[in-house]
Order: C-alpha cells, then sequence, then structure tokens
C-alpha cells in the first residue's frame, strides 16, 4: 500500500531552484559530515548550504541524513526562511522512513505555524500520506482508516483544485473498501454464528453507506441468503432484484438467482463460498 513519491521531480518543484543543483563545497563527500559528531560537523555551515545538502541527501535516498541535516538546520538558523522549509522536508524525510508519527507531529507544528505558507497544500496532503500509509488489512481496526480518511477530504475541501486533491480522491475510494470490508468480515462472523440480524445490519450498511465498493453485490447476496433463511422470500425476492438490476452479470446475482429458482445453477463452484472467503480474508 505504500506510495514513494517522485522524489526529485517533487522536491524540485517544491523548492528553490538553487536547492535542486549540486551541492557546492562538499567535495562529493557527503559521508564524512557524519562521521563522529554530526552536530559539530554541520552547526558552523550556511542555512543555504544545510539546506542544499539536505536536498542532496534526500534525492540520494538518504533520509536518515536528511533528517539530521534539516535538524541541524532549524536549530541552528531557527528564524532563516530556510528552517521553515527544513520543517516541511525533515516530515517528507520521516515519512519515507516509515516514521509516520514523527511525520505527523512535525506536520501538525508546520501546518499551525504557517498556514499560509506557499506549500501548505503539500504539508497536508503529506499528513494524510502519513496517516493513510498506516491503514489496516480489513479484519482489523479500521481506527487509522476513519483519520486518514478525514485527513484526505481534508485535503479535497481545502484544495480542491490540485493534483493533491486529486490523488486524495482516490485513495479515499481505497479507504471505504477498507472500511466495506471491515464490515463484511463482522457481517460473515454474525452471519456463521446465526446472529443474522447483527448480520442483516453489517450488510445493510455496506449497501447504504459504501455503494461505491466492490462488496456490494456480495453484500446483497448474503442479504437474499438471511432471508430466505428467515422464511422472508418476498423480501430475499426484493433484495435479489435490486442486486441484479445494479450487478446484472455479477457470479453473485447468479447465486442468489440460484436460490430463488429451483432448478437454476449457481456460478462457477471454484469461486469461494462464505468460509472459504473469510479464511481467504485472514490469510
Amino acid at each position: 500500500m505504500r506510495q514513494t513519491l517522485p522524489r526529485l521531480a517533487l522536491l524540485c518543484s517544491l523548492l528553490p531552484l538553487a536547492a535542486c543543483g549540486s551541492v557546492t563545497g562538499w567535495d562529493g563527500r557527503m559521508g564524512s559530515l557524519f562521521d563522529n559528531s554530526p552536530t559539530a560537523a554541520l552547526q558552523d555551515r550556511s542555512p543555504e548550504a544545510l539546506y542544499a545538502a539536505g536536498i542532496q541527501a534526500l534525492q540520494e535516498q538518504r533520509y536518515a541524513q536528511a533528517g539530521q541535516i534539516f535538524d541541524t538546520l532549524e536549530r541552528e538558523h531557527p528564524f532563516s526562511t530556510w528552517a521553515t522549509n527544513a520543517k516541511l522536508m525533515s516530515a517528507y524525510a520521516d515519512y519515507m522512513r516509515n516514521r509516520y508519527t514523527e511525520a505527523i507531529g512535525t506536520l501538525d507544528r508546520f501546518i499551525q505555524l504557517h498556514p499560509a505558507h506557499r506549500d501548505i497544500a503539500y504539508a497536508h496532503y503529506l499528513r494524510a500520506l502519513s496517516l493513510y500509509e498506516q491503514i489496516n488489512d480489513a479484519q482489523r481496526d479500521q481506527r487509522a482508516t476513519e483519520l486518514a480518511m478525514a485527513a484526505l477530504q481534508d485535503v479535497v475541501n481545502r484544495f480542491p483544485d490540485t493534483a493533491y486533491a486529486r490523488d486524495a480522491r482516490l485513495k479515499m475510494d481505497l479507504a471505504r473498501d477498507h472500511l466495506a470490508g471491515r464490515e463484511m468480515n463482522i457481517g460473515r462472523f454474525y452471519q456463521r454464528q446465526r446472529l443474522l440480524n447483527a448480520a442483516i445490519g453489517r450488510y445493510r450498511r455496506v449497501v447504504e453507506q459504501y455503494q461505491t465498493t466492490n462488496h456490494v453485490p456480495e453484500a446483497l447476496h448474503r442479504l437474499t441468503e438471511i432471508y430466505l433463511s428467515l422464511g422472508l422470500r418476498e423480501e430475499a425476492a426484493r433484495t435479489a432484484s435490486v442486486l441484479g438490476y445494479n450487478f446484472p452479470g455479477s457470479p453473485w446475482y447468479q447465486d442468489s438467482y440460484a436460490l430463488l429458482t429451483p432448478g437454476a445453477a449457481p456460478s462457477d463452484a471454484a469461486r469461494p463460498g462464505l468460509l472459504r472467503r473469510a479464511w481467504g480474508n485472514i490469510f
């Protein structure tokens, strides 16, 4: 699920052009900066040189070293305009190291202190990405998914005409699919335990709240199964009709039709059934 940002293109679009050129005055010996005491070796450098060194380290995927450089720049030149940009790039370095909690903390401070910064849209977007990357699989608690959804929606609301908003919309669709998948997992569990009213509630939630996800056909089929098991044939037929109208080519509709029509063949038997699908989701 992790997305790697287009490093060089992204950085050069966000930052002053001077920072995207080669670093001068370092003799190509970036590694030597971190021998023994990195802070002592860097603290006397100008903010421009430190910033350029940090960008070079990012471009070379040395994210831990980049973070050190940007942190040094912030500490030694706190009132420099370069220090403001360094805070954003430090968060990016943490993101690329999978240090999402640290990245979010830095971005929260950046957003609070610099709400009018030219790259504030990117700051909100990177914060949303840091939450998005923590989405668990559909078997687990989805609090991270809900937080990511809220952050992605915030990007869309604040910056609707940007590339960040377009990507956020795509990721929101995937996040909705995760939430719907969790509801399906719980519904299947309840159905296996014969807790049918609870299962109906979960499946109906998928149908009503996650209509754009690919879980809806199965949810409608499971509702048809349950209604039939409860002797509610008319309700089962109505649900199957909704399934057939919206997903006429779905194997789930073929299964529902077979339940309601004597002699009708179900879909391909190789398609996992309820127990096999639940097992497959775990492993």
